[in-house]
């Protein structure tokens, strides 16, 4: 029998310093910093298991690779692998999932109450001189508002959406989450989308990327936005339409926005979001809010437990590769 190989196609987008080991079972691990979309089919040509985060697996370059029979992705979205070419070609697709439940709620927050309170307005207020120019203990050039008695609205409601649901109501804050847009009548439990959006003081992202979600928050819907709420993304780029929020930030339409992510990551300098970056109320992180230590170490766990449970014949968290699965 063939030596496993086992190749992770983007070993950068995990720190250097924390150790990634293959499993258990006879293999020969082979990694690369990045890869270009370009290099995929002949690096994986040869592979039993790929390991990706971000590069993008479209269906010619999975066709081209005979001996694949499993993909693990180092992250809990699908979107950059061809989930359907998988199906087709019995390749087990497994993800990780719920490794950032505190990581990314935490940083939700913080995006928040940054904003809430102006915190970089002030920050750079200071440094500016203007504490000592004011002549005494405070001023009050911007405005600092609690998250207590204001509106939560979060769209989607998996384990990230539920925790932050759970730290919300430690604020006292009232939390609506968001049915889905195509939905003719909600359920108790949920609120209609429009009506999330009309009624939100502030409103945080948190579902996948797919067909239904992408550009899900454009135009329309920035001007249903009656309370003019703080927008907070940290789920994915391509669910915003940036150009709609640069007009929304800048016309006032919503009173500030904290983003994680980006359609384009790294983003070009012209992008629409680092055009914004001149805004106080504007906050953009470089798609980090999953990664503290603890998360990534959880993370690199469930990614080797996914491929020794695939390699047990008993794949588990698998998105795609159903009928090999059974």
């Amino acid at each position: 029998m063939d030596t496993l190989r086992i190749v992770f196609l983007d070993r950068d987008s995990l720190p250097a310093t924390e150790a990634f080991t293959g499993p258990e079972a006879p293999h020969e691990l082979v990694t690369y910093p990045r890869t270009a979309p370009e290099q995929v089919a002949e690096r994986i040509r040869d592979a039993d298991i790929v390991i990706v985060n971000k590069v993008p697996l479209a269906a010619d370059a999975i066709g081209q690779a005979p001996r694949l029979k499993m993909i693990a992705i180092t992250a809990t979205g699908t979107d950059n692998v061809d989930l359907d070419a998988c199906d087709q070609h019995g390749i087990i697709v497994s993800n990780v999932r719920d490794y950032a439940v505190h990581a990314v709620p935490e940083h939700t927050f913080a995006l928040m109450l940054a904003l809430q309170r102006n915190l970089l307005a002030y920050r750079q207020s200071v440094q500016d001189g203007r504490w000592q120019a004011s002549g005494q203990f405070c001023y009050f050039d911007f405005p600092v508002r609690d998250l207590a008695g204001s509106t939560l609205g979060i769209i989607g409601r998996g384990a990230l959406g539920e925790a932050v649901a759970e730290i919300a109501r430690a604020f006292d804050m009232k939390v609506q989450f968001a049915a889905r847009r195509d939905a003719n009548e909600p359920t108790s439990d949920y609120t209609d989308f429009n009506h999330v959006l009309r009624t939100s003081d502030v409103i945080s992202l948190h579902c996948p990327l797919n067909a239904q979600t992408r550009g899900m928050i454009g135009a329309a819907e920035f001007a249903l936005m009656e309370r003019k709420p703080l927008l907070v993304n940290t789920a994915r780029g391509g669910l915003v339409d940036e150009y709609a929020l640069e007009h929304a930030l800048r016309s006032g339409q919503i009173s500030g926005a904290g983003f994680d992510v980006a359609s384009q990551e790294p983003p070009a300098p012209d992008h629409p979001l680092m055009r914004l970056l001149d805004l106080p109320n504007f906050i953009l992180t470089p798609h980090m809010a999953w990664s503290s230590d603890a998360a990534i170490r959880a993370m690199i766990r469930q990614v080797r437990d996914n491929i020794d449970a695939f390699l047990r014949d008993d794949p588990r968290n698998v998105v795609a590769g159903f009928r090999a699965a059974r």
